[in-house]
């Protein structure tokens, strides 16, 4: 890819904007599966030293999105269309699961929260607000099924939520819209108590995106 787009515009939250540049960049396939990520030239592009490209190297790693190969260095993991389908479909899975069992025992507070959120993301969505959007999607999920008390499935999820999952609204055209939308509804069932419906909005909105997803990377893969 040309590296000069990679360039940050904002210098505050360095680190954070390093590993958000370099994701949305791998995501959006500017860099193709298995090219080489050499840090000198990253750290030039984006106008930083190597150590905030190294440390993000390491989180995109954590994230499933780079390998780290001895004696030569970092590479863009490849990603299949069977791969997202498989994150999306256990995330469906497990997501409305555990939303069904935390829903009796959010408290009034919590569900505040929760229209806050949406409130929030409404806000982002009106602004194009990619970032905000993500920050405050991950929360609502998060503080949504955070009354299951099943200590593994909530690794499995945190673990299936890393990676792709959390950014597709800076990627996908028209997904903050259609997302927030998704997660009013996902609000009034939960004001109502409908643990079941709940559980299939969730699923749904899950599985929706994660198709969404694959004609956005298969398309990208043709190009």
């Amino acid at each position: 890819m040309n590296r000069s787009r990679l360039r940050l515009e904002d210098r505050s939250t360095l680190l954070d904007r390093v590993v958000t540049r370099l994701r949305e960049a791998i995501l959006k396939r500017e860099f193709q599966p298995g090219e080489r990520l050499v840090q000198e030239e990253l750290a030039e592009a984006m106008g930083v030293s190597r150590m905030p490209i190294r440390e993000a190297l390491r989180q995109l790693e954590a994230e499933g999105l780079v390998t780290m190969e001895p004696h030569k260095g970092a590479m863009v993991t490849p990603v299949t269309a069977e791969d997202i389908e498989e994150v999306y479909s256990l995330r469906a899975m497990l997501e409305g699961m555990a939303v069904s069992r935390s829903l009796p025992h959010l408290t009034e507070e919590d569900k505040r929260q929760l229209h806050r959120l949406v409130e929030e993301m409404e806000e982002a969505t009106l602004h194009e607000d990619a970032e905000l959007f993500i920050e405050k999607n991950g929360a609502f999920h998060e503080l949504m099924r955070k009354g299951c008390r099943w200590r593994r499935t909530q690794m499995i999820l945190d673990s299936l939520w890393n990676g792709i999952p959390p950014h597709t609204p800076g990627i996908l055209p028209g997904q903050m819209q259609q997302s927030l939308a998704e997660h009013k509804q996902m609000l009034e069932l939960i004001e109502a108590g409908e643990a079941e419906k709940l559980s299939q909005v969730i699923k749904q909105h899950i599985l929706r995106t994660g198709e969404a997803f694959i004609e956005h990377y298969d398309r990208k893969e043709s190009q």
